[in-house]
């Protein structure tokens, strides 16, 4: 073999190894930023109390929910959408938080109850020394009406989110769902049949509230009301898109420079990244379930 051609293999097996040699401390650039494309608004510009309106509190752009043993809050989207971007920065609390949910999420549960849609961000609460656990999820159509159907990928994050404010974000377009943290792409879910996508109308909802049931670990630890109150603080709100209202003519949003919408290489390969390093939990990777109901799953 001459030097040129065995520097040239060294030169490709780099090359090839490049995008899985990140580690835990070599944060990716996904090289696109999304949430620099949308301003902020107030929160009373875009939402509205739902429930528990006493343990909620607003200030100009941030809000803080808090769950105690009386109720948790809940706040909604003063319009639906057909399609959009919708973001906010929450900051969780430390310490005792087992069984507490704190969520940033899309649904139109209300219109068609026990037959509805759902695209989930939900913080699970966790016991002192374990890490809070991200959890996205997507129902479709029929959540509640016995035959609940989860499509849930967990993650725990490369940073403390008790410490300060990140932001967490749901691109729904026609044709993909895709999550970001702090602009990261972390899970993409394409459309591959009307059957498993959610195509109607849905609200932006925020809530707190108790999931002992199953929240942490299973529902092993409950939540413990000689810690309350439970906060969740949430900021930087960012509503963008087609209303249900909109003209049919309303372009979807981008989630990437490409107007198509489609990740570029260096938000694919960041996506990777958090998969790799920072994912516990893949519904289509757990043997259990029944994946003739997930058939999205045969291409996973």
């Amino acid at each position: 073999m001459t030097d040129q051609v065995f520097l040239r293999s060294i030169f490709l097996i780099i090359l090839m190894i490049l995008p899985s040699a990140s580690s835990t401390s070599g944060l990716p650039s996904p090289g696109y930023y999304p949430s620099s494309k949308f301003r902020t608004i107030d929160f009373y510009h875009g939402y509205r109390n739902l429930w528990g309106p006493q343990h909620q509190r607003v200030d100009q752009k941030s809000l803080t929910i808090w769950l105690d043993s009386n109720t948790g809050s809940g706040f909604k989207s003063i319009q639906p959408f057909r399609s959009g971007y919708f973001s906010t920065a929450i900051k969780l609390q430390p310490g005792y938080t087992a069984g507490v949910i704190t969520s940033f999420y899309l649904s139109n549960s209300e219109v068609h109850p026990g037959h509805h849609d759902e695209v989930d961000i939900e913080f699970l609460g966790t016991t002192p020394g374990k890490p809070y656990t991200l959890q996205t999820n997507v129902y479709i159509r029929g959540s509640g009406d016995g035959k609940i159907i989860g499509r849930e990928m967990k993650f725990h994050l490369w940073f403390d989110p008790t410490a300060n404010f990140h932001n967490y974000a749901i691109l729904w377009s026609p044709k993909e769902i895709i999550f970001f943290v702090d602009d990261i792409p972390i899970r993409s879910y394409r459309k591959k049949s009307a059957y498993t996508f959610p195509l109607r109308p849905m609200w932006v909802y925020g809530s707190i509230w108790d999931a002992s049931s199953w929240a942490t670990e299973d529902g092993k630890y409950k939540a413990n009301y000689q810690y309350q109150p439970f906060v969740g603080r949430y900021s930087n709100f960012k509503l963008s898109g087609c209303s249900a209202y909109a003209r049919t003519s309303c372009r979807p949003v981008s989630a990437s420079p490409y107007r198509s919408g489609v990740l570029s290489r260096k938000q694919f390969w960041a996506m990777r990244w958090a998969q790799r390093y920072y994912m516990v939990y893949n519904y289509c990777k757990d043997y259990k379930r029944d994946h003739s109901l997930t058939p999205e799953c045969r291409r996973a």
